[in-house]
């Protein structure tokens, strides 16, 4: 049964590049930059292994951070590949020992598992002047592999199961901004610790080395070191993590596979609701339905979390506001804010998935389908934007500046909704269905969305240029009239490319409706 779920994966990975050219460009780009982190971590591993305890900091530290990255990164960042969704196994009677084995080892089918599996190796092998160290690298590289592999599962069954909730996701956006609220003295009590001295990280990593995340990886050094009594007890931490972790994810994989996580029922609601607060237009009613997915649907609403995380990031990262680094770290909060609120609607005919037939049902036309959506996103977008350009110029004793940050915040948001009412028309990728959890990313969507988003950030930094410079001007001189030329020249640039991304997107859509609904409906 095992090797029949590794089969499944591979057979699953195998027709997804065979669907979608975009995704085989993604693996091979992906595997690119694989090799190159590998090839930079066996260059430094086998030049400080001649330090044993320089190579023991160092080991603990990176494999700390890997750990923490395994089970973080998928949760946040939606990376997770779930090809082999356990609530897809509902139906077939698999024994649980043998499921449990078998999505484990398939989660190292993929260029995350195969990096990992080979940078832990190569760091067992830098321990070779030192047989004893060398041989418990070796045999302990499993536990450390699969304790990175099932705290991702961990993770992401956690995620799942609790955003079935109903109560849970209301309360997400509270539950997440608390951490990052402490993000910026985190990051700002680090960084002291490391300017204050070397020997702050061998402090850090013998710490480290007696938690669950640090112990599997300082056995090792510690073997070079001749410290036979820590690498053992740190052995019995690092096994009895591992079976935790494997304890934990079978609880909650026997959960989804007796209650798979289903999307909540919807509230009752009295009267017209926001789509009374609209226009009674095509481009009300879009806008309309629109803002209550962005207030609503998870896979919309998480976006909106980036905003108080960067405000926190860089208002602790430009505390100085009399060093010229911090006041511009400072000041590019506002124009941030507009790329990514601007970034953010680019795939919003994808979430649509079949809901969209009801635009083309009811003959809405394309433009105003468009205009729908940048107007729901604008509502709280453009406040966002004014205030983050504006307060931090105010707080920081720079009010002058406030005109020309406004104006490259403004067209950085306009010209995003612009590019984004076009993009989103005609270059689709598959993303979380509606009522899954939002940070499940499915199959054969990598390629082309590292692709879509590049040529995105890259062709919205090219129509900005226009703005960019006079704001470059107006910061560096400290000049009113290049401010208001900024500001000016933000209205104008960000004007005419929303209104032509308007126009564009919509005689797109116009022109190819089935079309997309076709491609945006493939993923069910």
């Amino acid at each position: 049964m095992v090797a029949h779920l590794l089969r499944l994966k591979l057979l699953l990975l195998r027709n997804s590049l065979r669907r979608s050219p975009w995704q085989l460009v993604g693996i091979i780009l992906g595997g690119l930059y694989a090799l190159g982190l590998l090839a930079l971590l066996l260059a430094a591993l086998f030049v400080v292994g001649a330090d044993p305890a320089l190579a023991r900091t160092a080991v603990v530290l990176a494999g700390t951070v890997t750990i923490v990255g395994w089970a973080v990164v998928p949760v946040v960042f939606s990376g997770v590949d779930l090809t082999l969704d356990p609530a897809r196994f509902t139906t077939y009677a698999i024994p649980v020992p043998q499921l449990l084995t078998g999505l484990a080892v398939g989660g190292l089918i993929g260029i995350p598992g195969a990096t990992t599996l080979l940078a832990v190796l190569a760091q067992a092998l830098s321990w070779y002047r030192s047989p004893a160290a060398l041989a418990a690298a070796l045999l302990l590289s499993a536990v450390a592999v699969f304790t990175c592999v099932l705290a991702s599962r961990v993770a992401v069954a956690a995620a799942v199961s609790l955003t079935g909730s109903r109560r849970f996701r209301d309360l997400t956006g509270v539950l997440l901004v608390l951490p990052l609220v402490l993000l910026g003295p985190i990051i700002s009590a680090v960084g002291e610790g490391i300017s204050a001295g070397a020997s702050f990280l061998p402090r850090l990593a013998d710490g480290l080395s007696w938690t669950p995340l640090g112990a599997v990886w300082a056995v090792p050094g510690d073997i070079a070191a001749g410290s036979y009594g820590p690498a053992a007890a740190k052995t019995v931490i690092s096994i009895l993590f591992l079976a935790v972790l494997a304890a934990a994810w079978r609880t909650l994989l026997l959960r989804a596979l007796v209650r798979p996580p289903q999307a909540a029922a919807a509230r009752r609601s009295a009267g017209a609701g926001l789509f009374a607060r609209f226009p009674a237009t095509p481009t009300g009613a879009v806008a309309a339905r629109s803002l209550i997915y962005w207030l609503r649907d998870p896979r919309y609403s998480t976006s909106l979390l980036v905003m108080p995380l960067l405000v926190v990031v860089l208002v602790f990262a430009g505390r100085d506001s009399q060093a010229g680094s911090g006041l511009l770290v400072t000041l590019a909060l506002g124009p941030l804010i507009g790329f990514l609120m601007g970034f953010s609607p680019h795939a919003d005919v994808s979430y649509d998935n079949t809901a969209f037939a009801l635009h083309l049902a009811t003959g809405v036309s394309g433009r105003a389908d468009r205009a729908g959506r940048v107007l729901a996103c604008a509502v709280f977008a453009v406040p966002a934007v004014v205030l983050a350009s504006v307060l931090p110029a105010v707080l920081t004793g720079h009010a002058g500046l406030a005109v020309p940050v406004l104006g490259v915040g403004l067209a950085a948001l306009l010209a995003g909704l612009g590019l984004s009412s076009a993009v989103s028309a005609r270059y689709t990728y598959n993303v979380p269905l509606p009522g899954e959890n939002a940070f499940k990313t499915p199959p054969g969507s990598a390629g082309r969305s590292l692709l879509v988003q590049g040529a995105f950030s890259l062709l919205l930094f090219a129509l900005l240029l226009p703005v960019l410079v006079p704001g470059a001007a107006a910061v560096v001189l400290q000049s009113t009239l290049w401010g208001l030329v900024t500001l000016l020249a933000g209205l104008l640039v960000g004007a005419a490319v929303l209104i032509s991304g308007i126009r564009l997107g919509g005689r797109w859509m116009d022109a190819r409706g089935p079309e997309l609904l076709q491609q945006v409906s493939v993923n069910r």
